[in-house]
């Protein structure tokens, strides 16, 4: 394990809902060093800790040596265009990543992914997590933890990102009926999503997964855990 204060962590997928939270967890931080983002344009974002690299996840430069990585990449079919790009982003390219990373001596590595996650789903969504999931299971990794939130609550509008749908339709819907859901299918804050991963990842051993209600606990309360 690297000292207190000296992690690199490298995070994808900075600018969506849960990663824009992420990032600013690991800026906040005390026992991370550096930042190593890999993105598709500039941040607005700067920090003495922060490096940005705008890259083609098709063809990743070698990357520098990794404690931690967070995949955050994801859109939408209706964003990307079609299936297969929306394959590209959320599976291709969240997958390059952790192979790049694992290439560079990372073995931890947390994912953004969704309740109902399975290859073998016949929905398109849940199926391409669900093989995204399965791919990184087969590294072998010493530390996978796997965040599967429900619906996510946050504001979109605010990180100059489309509004789902989806989401706009059913959040009022699913925070009425949150008492008498599954906890596993309740929704969930996207800010909690993020502090969860950043607070189990560095500590974590083998594979974690943690659904929605699990993730509302974790990011409960204010700051990383140091």
């Amino acid at each position: 394990m690297p000292s207190p204060s000296s992690r690199t962590a490298l995070l994808a997928g900075a600018t969506g809902l849960i990663g824009s939270h992420i990032l600013q967890a690991l800026l906040a931080d005390p026992g991370v060093a550096k930042v190593h983002v890999l993105a598709r344009r500039p941040l607005t974002a700067s920090d003495p800790k922060l490096q940005v690299d705008v890259v083609d996840f098709k063809r990743l430069p070698a990357l520098q040596a990794i404690d931690e990585t967070y995949l955050a990449l994801g859109t939408t079919i209706r964003v990307a265009g079609s299936q297969e790009a929306f394959r590209a982003v959320d599976l291709d390219a969240n997958l390059a990543v952790a192979k790049a990373a694992a290439a560079a001596g990372c073995q931890r590595v947390g994912l953004v992914s969704a309740v109902g996650a399975s290859a073998r789903s016949s929905v398109f969504y849940n199926r391409v997590k669900g093989e995204l999931e399965d791919a990184l299971k087969a590294m072998n990794l010493a530390a996978l933890v796997i965040a599967q939130p429900s619906l996510l609550m946050g504001d979109r509008k605010a990180l100059n990102q489309p509004s789902r749908f989806g989401e706009e339709f059913a959040t009022p819907l699913m925070k009425l009926l949150s008492p008498i859901l599954p906890r596993s299918f309740r929704p969930v804050e996207g800010r909690s999503v993020a502090q969860s991963l950043v607070r189990t990842l560095p500590t974590a051993q083998g594979l974690v997964v943690l659904s929605s209600d699990e993730l509302s606990r974790l990011g409960a309360d204010q700051g990383p855990r140091t």
